[in-house]
């Protein structure tokens, strides 16, 4: 009876190094995963950010032109408040770096078109936009998650972005 107790301690113990085994292989392949992005995504973001001017710059995405009124629409910007508030505060807050970067100004860095297409396409945006891919980087390569918005819906996000940087 003994010697069935030793054996089966014996096979228990074989199993779960086995178990643990696999799990450090997996850990090891998804860090090789983030560092062939970081290898792909560093040199270019390092060298094509400086050339690009932020406010000229629309990103990569479905909102290529964009007419804003000068006033804030406040019904869409109460809309787009809830919506970031329910879909984006997870990773985004307005007045401190989060997960990612603080959103507070916003509007005076980034130009309305590239806002829109970064909420509507962010991993588009990484793979091809030199600023996407900064941010990328000073965010510790956490990506933004794709959260499958409206063109209306990032548009009412946009408006609440305007209403939040006019009144502060």
């Amino acid at each position: 009876m003994k010697l069935k107790s030793y054996f089966f301690l014996a096979f228990l113990a074989l199993l779960l190094n086995a178990c643990g085994e696999k799990e450090q292989k997996e850990k090891i392949k998804i860090t090789d995963q983030s560092t062939a992005v970081q290898k792909e995504v560093v040199p270019e973001a390092a060298s094509t950010t400086a050339e690009v001017d932020n406010m000229q710059n629309k990103g990569v995405g479905p909102i290529d032109n964009l007419n804003l009124n000068e006033n804030i629409d406040e019904a869409m910007a109460v809309r787009g408040k809830e919506l970031f508030n329910n879909m984006c505060t997870a990773c985004h807050k307005m007045d401190q770096k989060s997960i990612g970067p603080a959103l507070a100004g916003v509007t005076e860095r980034r130009n309305p078109e590239w806002i829109m297409n970064m909420i509507l396409r962010p991993e588009k945006m990484i793979k091809e936009d030199p600023i996407a891919k900064k941010l990328l980087i000073e965010s510790n390569m956490a990506v933004m998650a794709n959260q499958n918005m409206s063109e209306e819906e990032s548009r009412a996000m946009l408006e609440y972005f305007r209403s939040y940087d006019q009144e502060n």
